[in-house]
């Protein structure tokens, strides 16, 4: 049978259930919730539905969190659902999963993609919301002020035209980052050795500035421009993204939630949030490696999602007390609040 993953609590399916003096998340069925949700739940109900009509299923359905259990409930006793399940022929298992419940793989930094973290430092195309500008400037005789960036029109990464670019892409998702990093040097030389372009190889470590020059050998020739823009515009993003702050910041996650990790089981919750408090600065206070309000609000969020249960007391009382000041102090600090930080506020 097909499995078929499903993740239907959507941003606007995840306000809190009811409190203390209320059910409790595993008795809380439709009538628990409040009337906008469960208008919101029927019409998710009624449109699941729909697809599976269109795909011929007779599901099975799993669920995973209090949300999910509700909708998965509202699908099974749906009359539409009932009638098409005893004509469907075609099975399938459907698992429901609570958002809330994969939070960490949301704010997590994983690990060594070189596709991940372009897409995270690399700011959006406009109109987009999967690809990223790339900074062309560096192709051209204008000397690469910012003034002059938003005279020449970005690159981007999806280059379905160019089948050295959409192989070089897929070893950015695929390969680890030193690896991926690699290939961009090869595919480079590939290139200039075909356009009779006077390329140097050299072994060892790939490093921007090496990539650099080799990307400057094709400014000056418009016929190797335009037979490799695509591979050109690939390694620019990967020139621009090693050369970023934020790359260094992204590796200062993926460091600190490795050792979240390895000691969250030996240390009380209380002592990871005392350890935290330090690293909140206030804007006049932070350099620019130091994390922003946005980042703690991340880092808090994975921290919380994989403690797990968390023993109360007036220990973690105290220490989350803390970290909210430092929080909310730093958040009003902030000169030009960010639109996430408004959209708290």
């Amino acid at each position: 049978s097909a499995e078929l993953c499903l993740l239907p609590a959507l941003a606007a399916l995840l306000p809190p259930l009811p409190g203390p003096g209320g059910p409790g998340p595993a008795e809380a069925g439709l009538g628990a919730l409040p009337a906008e949700l469960r208008v919101a739940v029927r019409a998710l109900v009624g449109d699941l539905d729909a697809l599976f009509a269109a795909l011929g299923l007779r599901e099975e359905s799993f669920a995973v969190g209090a949300l999910s259990r509700v909708v998965a409930a509202e699908l099974a006793s749906y009359t539409p659902a009932r009638n098409r399940r005893r004509m469907a022929t075609n099975k399938a298992s459907v698992v429901f999963v609570d958002r809330t419940l994969d939070l960490t793989g949301a704010v997590g930094h994983h690990g060594d993609s070189l596709a991940e973290k372009i897409l995270y430092v690399l700011p959006k195309l406009p109109g987009h919301k999967t690809d990223v500008m790339v900074n062309m400037v560096e192709l051209t005789a204008l000397q690469a002020t910012d003034e002059t960036c938003n005279i020449i029109a970005p690159g981007c990464l999806a280059q379905p035209n160019d089948p050295a670019a959409k192989a070089l892409w897929e070893s950015f998702m695929n390969l680890k980052q030193k690896e991926a990093v690699m290939e961009v040097r090869r595919h480079l030389v590939e290139a200039a050795s075909r356009e009779n372009l006077p390329i140097k190889m050299s072994m060892g470590e790939v490093t921007p500035e090496q990539l650099s020059s080799y990307i400057q050998l094709f400014r000056n020739n418009l016929k190797a421009l335009e037979n490799h823009c695509g591979l050109l515009q690939l390694a620019l993003a990967v020139v621009q993204t090693l050369k970023h702050p934020q790359t260094s910041k992204w590796d200062n996650f993926l460091a600190f939630e490795r050792v979240l990790l390895q000691t969250i089981g030996e240390s009380e919750m209380p002592s990871v949030l005392n350890q935290l408090l330090p690293m909140i600065k206030s804007y006049n206070k932070r350099m620019k490696d130091d994390y922003t309000c946005e980042d703690f609000l991340v880092l808090l969020v994975y921290m919380y999602s994989v403690v797990g249960e968390i023993r109360s007391g007036k220990e973690l009382d105290a220490a989350e007390e803390e970290v909210k000041k430092a929080l909310v102090k730093a958040i009003c600090d902030e000169p030009e609040p960010s639109p996430v930080l408004l959209k708290i506020t």
